[in-house]
């Protein structure tokens, strides 16, 4: 697992790269959870992660959670048709902005 975090004017983007399981789940979650401050913008890049268990679906559930609970705003990316189906079928997508590409992301963030 490869976790990238840039910022992009206001928003911080966090590039994965890799699976999403039980464990690498709690690592990602270290490092993105601290992100989630008042106003914050998040786009998280999921273009590369061929699969998330359900770990890694808590994951984004709580940084969902976080995100909402300071008023922030959080964007999915690129998430693969699996990963689209599984958060279906869980409900997880009726939670979650998504958008194809990154520019549509920051687009949606800045408006």
């Amino acid at each position: 697992m490869e976790i990238n975090l840039k910022n992009v004017d206001e928003v911080k983007l966090v590039e994965l790269s890799g699976d999403v399981d039980a464990n690498t789940a709690p690592g990602i979650q270290k490092q993105v959870l601290s992100l989630a401050e008042p106003g914050s913008k998040i786009v998280m890049d999921m273009t590369n992660v061929p699969y998330m268990s359900s770990a890694g679906l808590r994951m984004l559930l709580s940084l969902y959670r976080r995100t909402a609970a300071e008023e922030g705003k959080l964007v999915l990316v690129g998430l693969s048709e699996d990963l689209q189906d599984t958060m279906s079928v869980t409900g997880f997508l009726d939670f979650f902005s998504t958008s194809e590409t990154l520019e549509e992301a920051l687009a949606m963030l800045n408006s």
